[in-house]
């Protein structure tokens, strides 16, 4: 049985609170849903810096920095992408860690290569360091954001050693 997410962003909330670090957000197909579950918690202004809402490319090239060539290469939903999202953020905020998302939620939008439920995480470090995850979700378009606000919280989890 999954963790539901509120569980996950508690016990995320905790580990941040006791790294002392900041979080920073940049979503593109969860519209923010990461976010809402981390503010969800009492107390997460003392761990939680902002979140990028990036859904139009445009968006991930003006608040993100996402280069217009990475985009024209590779696609919104690409490995490269999210990673030039998870770093751009930290860039542009205070934050230490940073956790991005870009995927086809669904109904419509997929394509052979990339279908509906195709969805990359990437999580990044102030130092630098980033690093993305591919995942192939099933199911309508809120189970996908679901899952993908699910995986992307375990993925921070993991990363702060909890």
């Amino acid at each position: 049985m999954d963790t539901p997410i509120p569980v996950l962003a508690e016990r995320a909330g905790r580990l941040l609170a006791r790294h002392k670090i900041m979080l920073v957000t940049a979503e593109s197909c969860t519209g923010g849903g990461i976010a809402e579950a981390i503010t969800s918690v009492a107390g997460s202004s003392v761990w939680f810096e902002r979140g990028f809402v990036s859904y139009s490319n445009q968006a991930k090239q003006d608040m993100l920095g996402v280069s217009a060539d990475t985009l024209g290469r590779f696609g919104a939903v690409s490995e490269e992408v999210v990673l030039e999202m998870a770093r751009g953020a930290i860039q542009r905020s205070k934050g230490h860690i940073s956790v991005s998302v870009s995927g086809v939620a669904g109904p419509d939008g997929g394509t052979l290569e990339k279908p509906v439920g195709t969805v990359w995480i990437g999580w990044g470090q102030k130092l630098g360091h980033a690093e993305a995850k591919l995942y192939h979700f099933s199911g309508d378009r809120q189970a996908v954001r679901q899952k993908t606000v699910t995986s992307a919280l375990q993925g921070l989890i993991a990363r702060l050693g909890g």
